[in-house]
């Protein structure tokens, strides 16, 4: 339900960049968040989302990591001030010609 989704996750290493396959499915994927007003963000280091995001996984990433969608059921978006942050750099960085701003996780 692209209602419920306020974010785009997409997380690629350098070594992944030269995957054709991956990045036609990152276009396809932003082509629908565009289109569904949907924000979205790159993200650097998929190894160290997932120690974010599932801390219990283990050291190795699982495989299909490389797209996650934040939903928000609340009926207002902006009750959490952390999400009302992110909505602002998103916005602020396409006034910037920044469509899909990257987020350069360092290694812990």
């Amino acid at each position: 339900d692209p209602d419920n989704v306020v974010l785009c996750l997409l997380a690629a290493d350098e070594e992944e960049a030269g995957d054709a396959a991956l990045q036609i499915h990152f276009t396809l994927i932003q082509a629908f968040c565009c289109e569904n007003d949907i924000n979205i963000l790159r993200v650097s280091n998929p190894a160290r989302l997932a120690q974010l995001l599932l801390p219990a996984a283990g050291p190795e990433p699982p495989a299909d990591l490389h797209c996650v969608l934040v939903t928000n059921p609340h009926a207002s978006q902006w009750k959490d001030p952390a999400l009302s942050q992110l909505m602002c750099f998103c916005r602020e960085s396409r006034y910037m010609d920044q469509w899909v701003p990257v987020i350069n996780l360092p290694e812990r």
